[in-house]
């Protein structure tokens, strides 16, 4: 029997996108991190984030380290930064009544990706 990714365990893209909205809709409200996407195209973001967090539980969308590295370039992200979207990343992962272990899993792989994004 094959084993299914997370992806396909919580519903694809579809899914995906409802946990990425989830997400923002804290995220812009945050004193820290929100003012990072004031002047931000949301729509193209959410559908980037849909894949990067696709990518995250094994969908088809992936980003290279390299990519991860030059789109954050720019800003100035703090690990104080960081730590925060792994709170709001877990919490939005709850919402949308992903298990436990899996909601460990996503961030565990979220993390590995911080030397990318942090200055």
């Amino acid at each position: 029997m094959v084993e299914r990714t997370l992806y396909e365990k919580y519903g694809g893209f579809s899914q995906i996108s409802k946990i990425v909205f989830s997400f923002y809709d804290t995220l812009l409200d945050n004193d820290e991190v929100g003012p990072f996407f004031d002047n931000v195209d949301m729509s193209r973001m959410v559908d980037h984030q849909t894949k990067f967090i696709a990518s995250l539980l094994g969908g088809p969308a992936s980003y290279t380290d390299n990519q991860l590295r030059q789109l954050h370039s720019h800003l100035d992200i703090t690990d104080a930064h960081f730590d925060e979207l792994e709170i709001v990343l877990r919490d939005a992962l709850q919402k949308h009544e992903v298990a436990a272990d899996d909601i460990d899993v996503v961030v565990a792989e979220f993390s590995k990706r911080r030397p990318l994004i942090v200055r």
